[in-house]
C-alpha cells in the first residue's frame, strides 16, 4: 500500500534549486502626480508622499521535489509573493531566479475573456504558458475531460460559475506536467468532488517530480501535499519548516491576544511543540490509561482508554471550555471535540482550583503514531479567551495486536457478506 507521507523525488532539497528568492520585497507608493512617479521609475530621486510594503527582505530557495506550502493571515504578502515570483508584478527590490517551466493558478479566470469560450480561453491560455499550436490541439480533449464542464466548454466563461472557471483554469494549467506548479487559494473554491480529483492529479505530478508552490489556509492540504511550508507575517519571512511545525505555530498566532504569549520548545519526541495563551489555566498533566488504570504509551487497536488532563485555573475565569484533538503522524485530526459541543462547560473558577477531565472511549484508530493537542478556551473554539493551546501535550503508539490485518486510520469492521 502507498504510504501517506508526502512524497519526495530524489535529490529533493538538493542540487541547484529551481526556484531562488534573495533579499525580495514590493513596496506600492504613491507620488503627488503622475509625473513625479514616471522621474521616480526612471531613477531620480523622488520621494513619495507614501509607502507601504507589502513584502520585504524575503529569501527562500525550492529545490526540484520540494512541495512548498505559503500560509499567513490576510494581508501577510501571500499572494503578492506568487505574482512577484511569477511574473505579473515586478519587485521594489531583490531578485527573483526561476530555472524551468511554471504553471500558476492565481486568480479565478485571470486572463481570460468573459466573452470568449472555455475552450477558446483554454486555447488562449495554453499559448501564454508556451505551449505550441500542435501541443494545445493534441492536449484539448484532455482539458476538456478533466474540467467537466460539458456543453459550457462552448459557451462564453461570462455564464460560468466561480466552480467552473476553476475547471477549466486548473484543466489547462496541468494539461502537460510543469516543472514547477503554483497555486494560489483557487482550489478551495468549487465542490468537493473536484477538490479531490485536483489533489489526486498533485499528487500525481509529485511522484512524478514536480515542484509545487500552494498557498492554503487548508492545514490538512498543506501537510499531506508538501515537505515545509514558509509563514508570513506582515510582509516578512517568520518561519520555514516542517509543515506541522509551521501550521502548529500559525495557529497559535492566529489565537494570540492582548497579554497572550507564545512560545516554542524541542518535545522530547524531536518535533517541536507550540504553547501559547495568556496563561489563566494551563494543562499540568496528560496521561492515557488502560482499562485497569495503568498509564500507557503503546496501545492495541480497539482497547478501551481513559485520557486524563489535570488542569489548574491561575486566574479568575468566568467560563472554561476544554478541548481536545486527536492527530495523525502528518498532523492531520483523526478526531476532535470540546465541553462546549459536549454541553459540560464550567464557570465562576477561581484561582487555584483544580480539574480533572476524564475522557473514555475505544481506541478505534489504525496502526501508527498519534499526538493529541489541548485548548482551554470560553467559547466554541480557541479564537476567544484563548488561555491555553498546547500542541503535542501527549504522544502515543498504537499497535495492531490482536485484528485481522487491515489499512487506515480508523479500526471499522466489517460484516463481509459473499453470495456466489
Amino acid at each position: 500500500m502507498p504510504s501517506d507521507a508526502p512524497p519526495q523525488s530524489p535529490g529533493a532539497g538538493a542540487g541547484a534549486p529551481l526556484l531562488a528568492v534573495e533579499g525580495l520585497g514590493k513596496a506600492y507608493r504613491s507620488y503627488r502626480s503622475e509625473g513625479r512617479r514616471v522621474l521616480a521609475m526612471l531613477g531620480l530621486p523622488i520621494a513619495p508622499v507614501d509607502e507601504h510594503w507589502a513584502l520585504r527582505g524575503i529569501g527562500f530557495a525550492v529545490h526540484p521535489g520540494e512541495a512548498v506550502a505559503i500560509v499567513g493571515q490576510n494581508g501577510a504578502g501571500k499572494s503578492t509573493l506568487l505574482k512577484l515570483i511569477t511574473g505579473t508584478l515586478r519587485p521594489t527590490e531583490g531578485r527573483i531566479a526561476v530555472a524551468g517551466r511554471i504553471s500558476a493558478i492565481l486568480e479565478l479566470g485571470m486572463g481570460f475573456n468573459a466573452e470568449f469560450t472555455g475552450r477558446r480561453n483554454a486555447a488562449h491560455s495554453a499559448a501564454l504558458m508556451g505551449m505550441s499550436p500542435a501541443q494545445i490541439e493534441a492536449a484539448m480533449p484532455g482539458i476538456e475531460a478533466f474540467a467537466e464542464v460539458g456543453e459550457f466548454f462552448d459557451q462564453p466563461v461570462r455564464t460560468y460559475s466561480s466552480g467552473m472557471l476553476v475547471r477549466v483554469a486548473f484543466a489547462v494549467a496541468t494539461a502537460l506536467r510543469p516543472e514547477v506548479l503554483i497555486i494560489d487559494e483557487a482550489l478551495s473554491v468549487g465542490d468537493t468532488y473536484f477538490q479531490h480529483k485536483s489533489f489526486e492529479r498533485i499528487r500525481q505530478f509529485r511522484r512524478e517530480g514536480s515542484t509545487l508552490l500552494i498557498v492554503s489556509h487548508d492545514s490538512s492540504a498543506v501537510q499531506t501535499l508538501c515537505s515545509r511550508a514558509l509563514l508570513l507575517e506582515r510582509g516578512r519571512l517568520l518561519l520555514d519548516g516542517d509543515p506541522q511545525q509551521v501550521m502548529d505555530y500559525y495557529n497559535a498566532l492566529i489565537a494570540e491576544r492582548e497579554n497572550s504569549s507564545l512560545e516554542t520548545r524541542q518535545h522530547q519526541s524531536g518535533a517541536v511543540q507550540t504553547i501559547s495563551g495568556t496563561g489563566a489555566a494551563r494543562v499540568e498533566t496528560i496521561g492515557l490509561y488502560d482499562e485497569r488504570g495503568v498509564q500507557v504509551e503503546h496501545v492495541g487497536v480497539g482497547a478501551p482508554v481513559e485520557l486524563r488532563i489535570e488542569v489548574r485555573v491561575h486566574a479568575p475565569i468566568p467560563r472554561l471550555v476544554l478541548g481536545y484533538m486527536i492527530k495523525d503522524r502528518l498532523g492531520q485530526p483523526v478526531f476532535g471535540t470540546n465541553t462546549h459541543h459536549t454541553a459540560q462547560e464550567l464557570e465562576a473558577l477561581r484561582p487555584g482550583e483544580r480539574l480533572c477531565f476524564r475522557i473514555r472511549f475505544p481506541m478505534d484508530f489504525g496502526p501508527g503514531s498519534y499526538s493529541v493537542a489541548t485548548a482551554l478556551h470560553s467559547t466554541e473554539t480557541h479564537l476567544s479567551d484563548n488561555y491555553e493551546w498546547r500542541d503535542l501535550a501527549l504522544v502515543f503508539t498504537v499497535a495492531n495486536l490482536d485484528h485481522p490485518y487491515f489499512v487506515g486510520l480508523a479500526w471499522v469492521p466489517p460484516q463481509i457478506l459473499v453470495e456466489r
